[in-house]
């Protein structure tokens, strides 16, 4: 440790590894050497190199998604701090646990004019959870001083990764050398009364008690409510927990009488017997089905358009929303319990005080279910091949346990709509909480890189795929292998649902935005096999062969934007009214 600025910097990774920290995305640059030289030199963070600081930030998220463990990334001064804002947005809304590690000038060079030089101090606003200016390294730091970045590495991490999880951003200030030269009358060790804790301990354990209230009261009253309701609804948005959640989310269904509708990204959709997928179809434009009389949600707010209306045009009298984080998600302001508990532990104290109920209810939920499917296996037998069927056919051909990542805005609904519930677990990750195309393809290697074991598949469209393209660096850099299907309809093809697409030349030129872009020299570029399709069967090959042989390929479905509109809404049309026989005129 030749000068203070190695010093700070080894003390603060240091500690940030023994409170947990094991995932670090670096960009380069030189006010941030201190940092990069602490993070690449220690053996217990694993360190992922990139070239941008926009494609580093989402790289990172992704790891944090695959992980739910807090993820570093780190850059220098200037704008390359800002390029991480749009990460640190999605990551602040969809409660992912992010450490934002920004080098800054030194306070006398602020708002003097000086060169990469921008007010850094709580950048990222609200986004944050915690935002430090972190003190200037001293040459001869009293020992609180070298103390306060270890606690300071502590805290962090425990906010990052507490509840709710999120951003913590700690902006680090350096004088030069900002290298490891010496430099004459610098503590280069730390004092006795700074010196970490043995055996590679934390310095500070964060320790989380349970609440101190009984949760029997609040479970007695949902029990109660159960009893006096028949038709009921779990509905499961993105991001509910992992572990065992999945289990007793099918077991209370089945004990209550309330069907289950599993949102895509819900983490509940692959894996678990009995659960509703078929909802954005049997629900479309119609509201057939009677209201619930009990709503219990987990989760963020669906994704599927039409269970919301049809939630919230139903009005139900008791709207019960279970979340540890204690984040508010209820847009149309229905919730009438807003239970703060750990929703697993939840489920776990209400199943042994319910009996099992067989309702007409769930039954038919099941009769639409398994129409929904029907008419979409025929519909996906039908020419022309469309962008919904791709996405049926990922989910079909996925193996057992294998990542995979949806782009906003149209693969996102495709999976919701078309991504078939199965015994067959799938780990379906997106970026909902903003839902932003940018850094897609960034997100989605991160998540491969934090499940290096699983096959790793990525669903974007052409739009999102363009504002991320560099991301694409890290397969060869980051030795992270992806299939990505690139669903290219030439634009913006979820406009055609919106009223605009009535109103031309506008609506093409403004909306759709027709690029005519070539990808296959952006596979080369980058590293990747090239494989344009057209049919299934072309499709449903190329796909297979590139997840069996662990490959990095880009998969090119081009399809027309107003067939495929026509080609969903055909199919809703063969399940809600299932004595039609399925119709190959869709134009």
């Amino acid at each position: 440790m030749p000068n203070r600025n190695i010093l700070y910097a080894n003390t603060l990774v240091d500690e940030l590894a023994r409170a947990g920290l094991r995932y670090a995305c670096l960009a380069p640059g030189s006010r941030n050497t201190p940092l990069v030289l602490a993070f690449a030199r220690h053996p217990a963070i694993r360190v992922f190199s990139h070239l941008d600081e926009r494609s580093a930030a989402f790289f990172a998220l992704g790891l944090a998604l695959a992980t739910d463990t807090p993820v570093a990334v780190v850059c220098t001064s200037g704008s390359a701090a800002a390029n991480f804002f749009p990460a640190i947005v999605e990551a602040h809304q969809a409660e992912v646990p992010l450490l934002a590690l920004t080098a800054d000038r030194p306070h006398e060079l602020r708002d003097s004019g000086a060169n990469q030089t921008i007010d850094q101090v709580k950048m990222f606003g609200g986004f944050a959870r915690w935002s430090v200016d972190v003190a200037l390294p001293e040459a001869m730091p009293p020992p609180v001083a070298l103390r306060n970045l270890r606690t300071l590495a502590a805290r962090a991490m425990a906010i990052a990764g507490g509840e709710p999880r999120g951003v913590v951003h700690l902006n680090l200030p350096f004088r030069p050398p900002l290298e490891p030269t010496p430099a004459p009358g610098d503590m280069t060790e730390p004092p006795a009364a700074a010196q970490p804790r043995d055996n590679h301990a934390p310095y500070t354990q964060v320790l989380k008690a349970a609440p101190a209230a009984s949760p029997e009261a609040v479970v007695e009253q949902i029990v109660a409510i159960f009893e006096q309701h028949e038709r009921g609804l779990i509905v499961c948005g993105p991001r509910c927990p992992g572990g065992a959640f999945g289990e007793l989310v099918s077991e209370l269904s089945q004990r209550t009488g309330y069907p289950a509708l599993v949102d895509g990204v819900s983490g509940v959709r692959f894996g678990y017997p009995g659960v509703i997928g078929g909802y954005e179809t049997f629900l479309f434009g119609e509201h057939s089905f009677p209201p619930p009389e009990v709503v219990l949600r987990f989760g963020a707010i669906p994704t599927s358009k039409w269970l919301n209306q049809y939630l919230d045009a139903s009005a139900s009298p008791v709207v019960i929303h279970v979340r540890a984080s204690g984040v508010w998600a209820d847009d149309s302001h229905r919730v009438s319990h807003f239970v703060v508990a750990d929703e697993t532990a939840f489920i776990r104290a209400l199943l042994p005080r319910l009996t099992e109920r067989r309702s007409a209810w769930m039954q038919r939920f099941a009769e639409a279910e398994a129409r929904v499917w029907a008419a979409v296996e025929a519909g996906i037998a039908e020419e022309p091949y469309f962008d919904g069927g791709a996405v049926y056919d990922v989910v079909d051909l996925l193996p057992e346990g294998a990542s995979l990542f949806v782009g906003n805005s149209l693969p996102v609904r495709h999976l919701d709509q078309f991504g078939k519930p199965g015994m067959k677990r799938i780990h379906a990750f997106a970026n909902r909480g903003a839902s932003g195309i940018d850094g897609n393809i960034s997100t989605a290697l991160g998540i491969g890189a934090g499940r290096p074991d699983a096959p790793l598949a990525a669903i974007v469209g052409d739009i999102t795929f363009y504002h991320d393209m560099n991301g694409l660096l890290a397969v060869r850099r980051c030795g992270v292998p992806a299939t990505i299907v690139l669903l290219n309809n030439d634009g913006g093809g979820i406009f055609h649902r919106l009223p605009i697409n009535r109103f031309e030349p506008e609506f093409t030129d403004y909306f759709v935005t027709p690029h005519g872009l070539d990808f296959a020299p952006a596979a080369t570029m980058y590293g990747l096999e090239y494989v344009q399709v057209r049919d299934r069967e072309a499709f449903r090959a190329a796909f297979r062969a590139s997840i069996d042989a662990r490959a990095a390929t880009l998969i090119e479905l081009r399809t027309d934007a107003r067939t495929d509109l026509a080609r969903r809404n055909a199919v809703i049309q063969a399940a809600v009214t299932p004595r039609n026989r399925f119709r190959r005129d869709v134009s």
